[in-house]
């Protein structure tokens, strides 16, 4: 399962990092390759991408669901491929590392499914580690704009 975890300390109280990654509206557009994104509703989310596979570059398209908040430190999701055969799941957690200092952890993982499963999981094994970090890069920007402070 190809999959990439990445943290970046921010000097910003746990709340503010929470107020931020519990808005999927605020992080969605974050997203490496982002297009769009619609709400379905508090938990169901539909994202479309545009992924750089290296050799080729694909549109993609995935439902996410969020599994739990749990508020102030972690948000889960499962995503599963509507234009492809991908399911996965990741997170954001923060810790506390302080009263103004926040440990923000993104984590990320897909797996391709059917006939083309094996080849394509050999190319998303580099692919995802980057996501994961690009995207917990970007939010850790975002909020450290937001709040005035740097990165």
């Amino acid at each position: 399962m190809p999959n990439g975890t990445y943290h970046v300390d921010l000097p910003v109280p746990i709340d503010r990092i929470w107020q931020f990654v519990s808005d999927m509206d605020k992080w969605a557009p974050l997203v490496p390759g982002y297009i769009e994104h619609s709400i379905i509703n508090d938990r169901e989310s539909t994202w479309s991408f545009k992924g750089d596979l290296g050799f080729m570059k694909k549109t993609v398209k995935l439902k996410i669901d969020i599994t739990n908040w749990i508020e102030p430190t972690k948000v889960t999701f499962d995503l599963k491929g509507l234009s492809d055969n991908f399911v996965g799941g990741g997170y954001f957690e923060a810790e506390a590392l302080g009263d103004n200092q926040t440990r923000m952890n993104g984590s990320l993982d897909i797996t391709a499914k059917g006939a083309m499963g094996p080849m394509v999981n050999t190319i998303l094994k580099s692919f995802v580690p980057k996501t994961a970090q690009e995207l917990t890069e970007a939010v850790a920007n975002k909020i450290a704009e937001i709040e005035g402070v740097k990165a």
